[in-house]
């Protein structure tokens, strides 16, 4: 069943009818490098986040919340973290309930080796759509972290009788030529796309934002498969959604924004700002993650009626040993989740993931997102760092206090925050 835009189930008959009539597709896309060493080994959805979560699980977890219980997963590149959380964690939609999680590795039954743009990875798997026969499919980015009821999203496309619907957001004009820019009429009809411009067409009457697609749209389900046939067939298209297919049906069918403030889930009241976050460099990830630390984050990851689904390891509560003069086990501002053990050592101000253990009186990690199963050993430091899983921080190692040591070892992005993986420490 649906759920309303502030977490309780939604049951109009309308939106009961449209989930149970949507296919969701999940892109993964590739390793791009744009998190740097943290992508090196899996797809950015696979990242942990939030102190115990991946980053699909927020788009997954959307889907359930909204009704929709028909979702494929399409894979391509080094995806075997990714499929492996989908098989331990998502594995609870039982086909007896028409409702499933699939994983879609990339076919390439149509392809001739040329890395795979996103309508192309949608079309590999066009024979999901002739199987399930669904009226609408939602297409989705799973590399986004956001709160948001879809089913408003198709009740609005399905009201509006469009083609094809965009998800977008009011942002700074400034910050739009990152991506797709959107231009609508009154009517709320998309009259223009385009990708990554250089000059962003703002919206009317305010010249300093700019409408940013979301990655987040519906399609009729057969209009979508006759755009993924047109456009393969079309020479010097790059296959992209964003891209070709949806700028083509812009300029000749009719595609709708539906504005993200609509459909978001507000959990602390209607006032607050709508929250979406593209987690597109390390610096972006380390504040994303590093807020959540604060007293009221922007990001409600406490509330029960729209809750963020995950796998969930069995481990031992948290634990926090000594109190002595000069050896206090403690973290405070922080978030601290399953396994881990502090002992006699001090965290401020940061995330730990499960199963890390931080030991010494006099080590420090402050400001910093540890990633799980990592060892801080005695008398290190750790100030505006991410840990990579697995790494074994040696004795005495001091990070966050020499840019230049920091670089010369570790990667230091342009905003002071150090990410270090196993194989920086051999």
């Amino acid at each position: 069943m649906a759920q309303g835009k502030n977490g309780p189930p939604n049951t109009n008959p309308l939106i009961g009818g449209l989930t149970k009539n949507t296919l969701a597709l999940v892109l993964t896309g590739e390793s791009t490098g744009r998190l740097g060493p943290l992508t090196a080994r899996r797809v950015k959805p696979a990242v942990p986040f939030g102190g115990k979560f991946r980053i699909i699980d927020f788009c997954l977890s959307n889907c359930i919340n909204s009704g929709i219980r028909r979702v494929g997963v399409i894979t391509q590149d080094r995806a075997r973290s990714l499929i492996r959380h989908i098989q331990l964690g998502w594995g609870f939609q039982s086909g007896d309930f028409s409702g499933f999680i699939e994983l879609l590795p990339a076919q390439q039954q149509f392809s001739d080796g040329r890395p795979l743009g996103t309508a192309d990875a949608i079309r590999q798997n066009l024979d999901v759509l002739r199987i399930h026969q669904p009226r609408h499919c939602l297409i989705l980015s799973g590399d986004h972290i956001y709160k948001m009821d879809y089913a408003q999203m198709l009740a609005e496309h399905a009201l509006s009788q469009a083609d094809a619907t965009v998800a977008c957001l009011e942002v700074p004009i400034n910050e739009a030529t990152a991506g797709g820019v959107l231009t609508v009429n009154r009517e709320g009809r998309v009259t223009s796309f385009a990708v990554k411009p250089a000059a962003p067409a703002p919206v009317p009457e305010r010249p300093d934002r700019a409408l940013a697609d979301l990655g987040i749209y519906v399609f009729n389900a057969d209009f979508l498969q006759r755009q993924l046939v047109r456009d393969a067939q079309t020479p010097h298209s790059g296959h992209d959604l964003a891209g070709d297919v949806i700028p083509h049906a812009v300029s000749l069918h009719r595609v709708m924004a539906h504005r993200f403030a609509h459909s978001c889930i507000r959990s602390d009241g209607a006032n607050r700002v709508p929250y979406w976050r593209d987690l597109g460099t390390v610096d972006a990830y380390w504040g994303a993650n590093r807020d959540l630390v604060e007293v009221i984050p922007e990001l409600n990851l406490y509330d029960g009626r729209w809750p963020i689904w995950t796998h969930q390891e069995q481990l031992p509560p948290a634990k926090f040993v000594f109190a002595h003069d000069d050896r206090w086990g403690m973290a405070v501002n922080s978030l601290v989740s399953g396994g881990c053990i502090v002992s006699g050592a001090t965290v401020r101000r940061s995330l730990l993931f499960s199963n890390v253990r931080v030991e010494g009186a006099r080590t420090l990690v402050e400001d910093s997102v540890i990633l799980p199963d990592v060892r801080v050993d005695h008398d290190a430091r750790l100030r505006r760092a991410v840990v990579d899983t697995g790494t074994s921080i040696p004795p005495g190692l001091v990070v966050g206090e020499d840019p230049e040591e920091d670089a010369r070892r570790f990667y230091r992005t342009p905003g002071g925050t150090v990410l270090i993986t196993p194989a920086m420490l051999g």
